[in-house]
């Protein structure tokens, strides 16, 4: 198990701690709906430092890039970030990834943490343009300030506007006593905020004088567990859960970030794809009866036959019911059909809804 460089503090602070993609996290500190509270309503710090981080640059790195990913990065100018997938071979996804241009021939790759060896090789495999790529994840850290309190909480932190930080745009600036910080207008939550990253020898720093800066508007260290219910709020996907080697963009409702003008990985069998329709999505619903769904439970129609299954599910605590996420027949998708999920032998009622499931 690899501990992050807060491992400590976050044991120090009582924090329940599991084993997640190779590394001991905390799962929760005072428990997941009080945690939830907090970073929809004020402020509260993730240590997500298990993700990963790669840094391709020379000439040729665009053009590696818009070879393995789905979206166009061409768009990109440097201080923007974009969201985006690496698609497989046979119509699945590798991986779903964020990419910030640093800087011209200059590119920084953010994946998920149980993929970082993965995509590392796969990615390589497709580099024959002499593109220098360096994995980073091992030196750096990264933690999420999310909530609506948190531009006022940590704006006396830096020198820049953080107001002035666009969705998905970013600064390298100084940041708590530390110069040359990445700070990213990102995150999984929907409730704004930013995603620092920083060297791990001055993280332990830059977190005490968050808690300092924030301590006014009630900031609190927030685990994984409520990270799970904030985004599934959300509708964002999990990778290894509502996204995975056999699903493709398009079926998880990704076809806003897979564009078909330029070529990448397998772009002529997911453009057919688009053109035939898929056979099935994945969709958004809401329990119209008590009952929590959760990941594998079974899907079925008003006669009991299994149609599909849930991804991601959960008793979401700003909207007090039972959502998820999960795959059904495209007939089954439009938003108001009825669906069941089996809980416990019972076929519970659910409707098809429009995401996100929180609005603001």
């Amino acid at each position: 198990m690899k501990n992050t460089a807060l491992t400590h503090i976050h044991e120090g602070l009582g924090a329940k701690m599991v084993p997640f993609a190779g590394y001991n996290m905390p799962v929760q500190y005072e428990g997941v709906t009080a945690e939830h509270e907090t970073v929809r309503n004020g402020v509260g710090v993730f240590d997500v430092s298990h993700m990963g981080e790669f840094l391709l640059s020379g000439p040729k790195a665009l053009d590696l890039i818009q070879k393995v990913t789905s979206n166009d990065a061409s768009t990109l100018t440097i201080g923007r970030a974009q969201y985006s997938c690496l698609p497989n071979d046979n119509g699945g996804i590798v991986d779903d990834l964020i990419v910030y241009k640093m800087k011209e021939e200059q590119y920084l790759l953010v994946v998920n943490a149980s993929n970082i060896e993965k995509d590392w090789n796969w990615i390589s495999s497709k580099n024959d343009l002499g593109v220098d790529m360096r994995n980073i994840s091992d030196d750096y850290s990264l933690l999420a300030i999310q909530g609506p309190k948190a531009v006022e909480a940590m704006q006396p932190l830096t020198s820049i506007d953080l107001s002035a930080i666009k969705y998905y745009h970013f600064e390298v600036a100084d940041f708590a006593g530390v110069e040359h910080v990445i700070i990213s207008a990102t995150g999984y939550t929907g409730s704004g905020g930013f995603e620092i990253y920083v060297k791990n020898d001055q993280v332990e720093a830059l977190w005490n004088k968050v808690f300092e800066a924030g301590a006014a508007f009630g900031i609190k260290p927030i685990g994984l567990a409520a990270r799970d219910t904030l985004r599934l709020e959300m509708g964002f996907c999990l990778y290894g859960n509502d996204i995975n080697d056999t699903t493709s963009p398009l079926e998880a409702g990704l076809g806003w970030i897979t564009k078909f003008n330029k070529d990448f990985t397998n772009a002529e069998a997911l453009k057919k794809q688009k053109e035939e329709g898929v056979a099935k999505k994945l969709v958004g619903f809401e329990l119209t009866e008590r009952g929590i769904p959760r990941h594998d439970y079974e899907i079925t129609d008003k006669d009991g036959n299994v149609i599909g299954i849930v991804t991601s599910g959960t008793m979401a605590p700003s909207l007090n019911k039972g959502i998820g996420l999960g795959y059904v027949p495209a007939e089954y998708a439009a938003e108001g059909s009825q669906i069941f999920i089996r809980i416990r032998k019972n076929d519970i009622p659910a409707q098809v809804v429009k995401l996100p499931f929180y609005k603001k």
